[in-house]
This record gives C-alpha cells, sequence and structure tokens, in this order.
C-alpha cells in the first residue's frame, strides 16, 4: 500500500451539494473516510450502469465510505438545476451529489470520460482511477485493504455517512417512462419507472385502476402484488394481446398478462451483458443490457438495446433472442444492420405501413429508421425469412452536436430524444425530451417541426383512436393528451455543441496509450487469446489518415490527416481481467471497457502523445 503515489485530492467546488440536507460538504470534514468520487451524467446509460453496480459496496461499506457523486453534464439541459434534481431522484441515487455544471471539479481531476471513478483514502489522498463500467469488484478490494491498513494506523473514522435522504413525494406516477394504449379496454399501461411498477389508467389518462407490481426493486415474477421490476420502461403489445416490458435494470424483457395482472419473464437473466458474452441463444440463458425500449416489427419483438448501442430481436417462434443491428460501437454510421452504429437507442415505432421501424438514438441526438434492404414497402420477404436490413438517418449528426433548431432534415437539431410515435399521415412525432417538445419529422418533404413545447421531460406518446396524442411528461409525473395541431409551433433556432473544451494536438503523428493495470488481486486473461481490444476511428472519417481500426495492442501510432483542423476522435477500449488465486480452479474473471470521445483541434503547440485511464493507479501524464 506505501507504494500508491501520494496524490492530494483537490477539494471539491461546484454549485449545489444535493441529498445532505442543504449542507456542504468538503475532502477536508470527510478525512478518515474512504471516498469514492463517481463522474456521471444523467444522460449517460454506462454512468447508470455504474449507479447499479455501486449499490451493493455502497450498503456493505457504508460505515467507513463515502460514495459523492459528481455531475458533470454533456447536453445543455443536464446543466439546468432541477434536471439535476430530478435525476438523482429519478435514478435512485442514496448518496450525495455535487451539481457541477461549469466542470470545475471534472477539470481539478483531469476526468476524460463519463463514468469515471477517483477513490480517495482516509488521509486524502488520491489512490486510483477507473474509466468506464465493471470496476466494482476492483474497488471493494481496494476499499477492504485501505480499511485493514488505515485501521491500523489509525486515521479511519467509522460511522454514519453525510447522505440525507429527501422527503418522499406525492403523486400516482413518478417519472414514468414509456405508456401503451389497451386496444379492449381503451385504458392506459404506464412504466412508473421510479416507482419500479405498471400502473393501469383509465381511458381518461388520469385514473388509477390497478397496480401490477410489489413498488419495490427487484426481479421477481408471480402475481401483481408480489411481481418486482426495476425500473421498467418500454412496452409493446404482441399478437397474442401480451405485454411485454422492458425491464431496464434488470437487463430483462418481462411479461404481463393484461388480464390477470401475472408477470414472468421472457428473456434476460438478470445480469448485463458483457463483451464476449453470447450475442444469440434462448431468451432466458442470454444476457441483455439495459433494454429501453421494445416494438413488434417484421415478425419479431424488437429491442433498443440502450446499454450495448444495438437493436436485439426476439423470435417468438423459437424463444430466442439475437443481435439484429449494430456493432456495440457507440456512435452514427449507417449502413447494413450488422455494420451500422448507435448511441443509446432508447425509443421504437413501426411506421403505419409497417415497413420501417423508427428509431430514437438518443445519445446522437438522431432520428434514424431501419428497413428490410431492397424495399421501401415493406413487400420483400416474409417474416420469418432471414431478411437483412439497412440503417438509416433522417436526423441528427453526431455525439456532440444538438439543440432545437426546425427546417430541412439535414440542418435540424434535436437534444437527447427518448420516443418515437408513427403518425397517421406517414410522418412521425418525436419526443425531443431534453428540449422539453414534441417535435415532427415528414418523411414526404423532409422537414422537421415543432408539435408542442412547454412540456417537461417527454419520453414517448401514444397516439388515440381520434388520432390526439397522449404524451408522457416524466418530469411532470403525468399522461398530457395534445390534439395535432394544423400549424406547427414556431421557435427560435438553438444550436449547442458540447461545453467539453476541444483537445489540441499536433499536426502529423498522435500517440495514443490506454491504460490499463489489472487491479490488485487479478491478472489478465490470455486463456483464449489477448485480454485487451482497442477500437479507433473518427469524425469525420477522413481526420484520420493512418491509425483507424480495431486491434488488441492498447497503445496505437494515429496520423492526422494533411490539412486537418478539428474534428472527434472515437476510442473504445476493452480488457479482461481474472482473480488471481491459484488454489481457485475457477477464478472470477471481470470486464474492464469504456468509451472516449474526444472533440479534437489541430495547432501546432497541441500536444503529440493522448493518455487515457482505462483502469489503475492514478495517471496524471
Amino acid at each position: 500500500m506505501s507504494k500508491r503515489p501520494r496524490v492530494r485530492a483537490p477539494e471539491l467546488r461546484g454549485r449545489a451539494w444535493l441529498n445532505t440536507g442543504g449542507r456542504d460538504l468538503s475532502l477536508a470534514g470527510l478525512r478518515g473516510r474512504i471516498v469514492v468520487l463517481d463522474f456521471w451524467t444523467f444522460c449517460c446509460v454506462n454512468c447508470l450502469h455504474v449507479l447499479d453496480e455501486l449499490r451493493e459496496l455502497e450498503e456493505k461499506h457504508r460505515d467507513t465510505m463515502v460514495i459523492i457523486g459528481v455531475h458533470s453534464p454533456k447536453f445543455a439541459h443536464e446543466a439546468e438545476p432541477q434536471a439535476v434534481v430530478d435525476a438523482v431522484e429519478r435514478y435512485g441515487v442514496h448518496h450525495p451529489v455535487l451539481d457541477d455544471p461549469e466542470l470545475a471539479t471534472w477539470k481539478q481531476y483531469a476526468v476524460r470520460a463519463w463514468p469515471t471513478l477517483v477513490v480517495i483514502d482516509p488521509e486524502g489522498y488520491v489512490v486510483a482511477q477507473h474509466a468506464g463500467e465493471g470496476h466494482a469488484h476492483a474497488i471493494e478490494t481496494l476499499v477492504a485493504e485501505l480499511e485493514a491498513e488505515h485501521a491500523a494506523k489509525g486515521t479511519l473514522r467509522r460511522g454514519d455517512g453525510p447522505y440525507v435522504p429527501p422527503e418522499p413525494a406525492p403523486g400516482d406516477l413518478r417519472f414514468p417512462g414509456k405508456a401503451l394504449r389497451l386496444p379492449d379496454s381503451g385504458h392506459y399501461l404506464v412504466s412508473d419507472t421510479t416507482r419500479h411498477q405498471l400502473v393501469e389508467l383509465a381511458a381518461d389518462g388520469e385514473t388509477v385502476v390497478r397496480r401490477i407490481g410489489a413498488g419495490v426493486r427487484g426481479f421477481v415474477d408471480g402475481p401483481p402484488e408480489h411481481a418486482r421490476f426495476s425500473e421498467p420502461q418500454g412496452l409493446a403489445l404482441l399478437p397474442d394481446g401480451t405485454v411485454v416490458v422492458a425491464d431496464t435494470v434488470n437487463h430483462a424483457l418481462r411479461v404481463c398478462d393484461p388480464a390477470s395482472g401475472a408477470v414472468s419473464t421472457l428473456a434476460g437473466t438478470g445480469r448485463q451483458w458483457w463483451q464476449g458474452a453470447p450475442t444469440s441463444g434462448t431468451g432466458r440463458e442470454v444476457a441483455l443490457s439495459s433494454p429501453w425500449d421494445v416494438a413488434w416489427f417484421a415478425g419479431k419483438l424488437w429491442i433498443a438495446m440502450a446499454g450495448v448501442h444495438q437493436l436485439w430481436a426476439y423470435d417468438p417462434a423459437d424463444g430466442t433472442v439475437a443481435v439484429a443491428a449494430g456493432t456495440t460501437n457507440e456512435g452514427l454510421v449507417d449502413g447494413p444492420a450488422a455494420e451500422a452504429w448507435f448511441a443509446q437507442p432508447s425509443g421504437l415505432a413501426v411506421s403505419g405501413a409497417g415497413d420501417r421501424l423508427w428509431i430514437a438514438d438518443s445519445e446522437t441526438s438522431a432520428l434514424r429508421w431501419i428497413e428490410r434492404d431492397g424495399t421501401s414497402d415493406g413487400t420483400s420477404g416474409g417474416a420469418g425469412d432471414a431478411a437483412t436490413f439497412t440503417v438509416r438517418t433522417a436526423v441528427g449528426t453526431g455525439l456532440f452536436d444538438f439543440g432545437h433548431r426546425d427546417g430541412p432534415a439535414g440542418q435540424a437539431l434535436l437534444q437527447h430524444p427518448l420516443g418515437v410515435t408513427a403518425l397517421p399521415d406517414g410522418s412521425v412525432a418525436i419526443a425531443d425530451t431534453y428540449n422539453h417538445a414534441l417535435r415532427r419529422y415528414a418523411p414526404a418533404t423532409g422537414e422537421v417541426s415543432t408539435l408542442a413545447t412547454d412540456l417537461r421531460e417527454p419520453s414517448a406518446a401514444v397516439l388515440t383512436e381520434s388520432s390526439d396524442l397522449v404524451v408522457v411528461e416524466s418530469g411532470r409525473h403525468r399522461l398530457t393528451r395534445l390534439r395535432l395541431p394544423e400549424e406547427t409551433v414556431r421557435v427560435e433556432p438553438v444550436a449547442h455543441r458540447t461545453q467539453r473544451a476541444a483537445t489540441e494536438v499536433a499536426p502529423g503523428r498522435l500517440r495514443l496509450d490506454v491504460v490499463f493495470q489489472a487491479p490488485a488481486g487479478q491478472k489478465l486473461d490470455t486463456r483464449y487469446g489477448p485480454s485487451t481490444r482497442l477500437l479507433v476511428s473518427a469524425t469525420p472519417p477522413g481526420l484520420l489518415a493512418g491509425g483507424a481500426g480495431s486491434g488488441t495492442d492498447l497503445t496505437r501510432e494515429l496520423l492526422l490527416a494533411d490539412g486537418a483542423t478539428e474534428g472527434v476522435l472515437h476510442v473504445s477500449a476493452t480488457a479482461a481481467s481474472c482473480d488471481d488465486d491459484p488454489a481457485n480452479p475457477y477464478p472470477a474473471c471481470h470486464m474492464h471497457q469504456q468509451d472516449w470521445g474526444f472533440p479534437l483541434r489541430i495547432t501546432p503547440s497541441g500536444r503529440t502523445r493522448l493518455p487515457l485511464v482505462l483502469a489503475g493507479m492514478d495517471d496524471r501524464a
């Protein structure tokens, strides 16, 4: 333990503290406790995975360890004070959170990606930094070591932490996610995400008919009063009349019988999918990753697998699931489904003609669609054919550009949309979540317009029999009925780019080093070949004249194109490690992974080396 670098942890600075009962915290005041800083932003599904990973660790070491979330926003909406307050409640964050809208603390700790975890010992020194997800086991091992070391030194202080829970809020819904109209009754089934339930509302969209689920986080099948969900989101009606639920934090698909309310599991194991795990097989035997929405399309149940930036599909004919589109790389790339890139697909809707599956691709602020190859009218091939599909983009340019701008689709901007709804005229309504608006894209004209503003984080919309829209206003905890207007709302155009400053690099050669050190008690897993993988690409692709592509070495020499001035460098790294215990014939293995997106500015005085920490000791190079 004495070999750890002695780097004093910078003090925590931001706009406000949440979950502390109104009290400001300081590292000086937390001396004697192990502190874990979780740098996150609420749009980021990897950050949400880390929140879930930390729950058990937080409970087990609550008398010696304090987790502090540092909320560092990507999108403009995420910098709004109330939005941060809402996100902390929405995702069940049960530790103090520092609201850091100006990225002050982010910069002090030289953080480069969401999520990043920093461990500070009881004497106030940084001892480890981990980027990405999958590090809970390593941090638990380190925390246990720090507890033993500092208990022996007399520098460990035990006791209650500074977390103060907020007062519970009343109301029939709390941050609802998606909704479905039940055709037989005209009622609405709503995923009441924060309360881990489904709520059936009468046709007025307000009166509660019944609740399905015990209302506490869990993964339990059974009758409606005993079943448990964990932050359910998307809902889809199958041809047999049953409802499928995207049980997001359980990484599962659940089935609900609308008549009895009984819940069972269709697919997923309750564990999160990791690189190297099976991508097809019997539904109950294959792990999923944060399924966010579901839709019946081309004879299968399609799944917006937000956690791995893919679309999967469940085939009821044989009860199997398989990847349908996407590579797990995060970004915006069109083309054959197997080669396309997505970024947290979060909303699905089938066009009225049944020929397109519309996709709200949230992190690229994009509206996209997928269709069967060789047709735009859905006439080729049957539902059981081994059809191939193509992905296309209607609105959106990539991970870092967003805003509220109407007009031609090539110039229009959205901000982190979470839902899509097919309209009777062939157009599509977009729940433009972070713009608090409902937008419309018309394929016939290629134009984007605004249908409604002054909503609060709309996450989905349902078409009624009278062609009204019932919008899920997640931030106002209600359903809101809107009549589709003859004229769309006019808004002043606004464009944003992610506020992170561009990294200045010199022209020519750029050395990329991803630092990975197997956590204490673990070693690299080389039983089946190389244990690391590095994928590099750029937007625009012409930014790189050399060095793009995939390989197993975590060091790469990149060549920036002559004449290039700016762009975005995309880096994806994974590493596998296993417990290093010769006495254990079946050691537990762990996957560490992280995606980075770096806006680059090329300047003669820029750096020639770009170091990134995936896992290991703090690296300030």
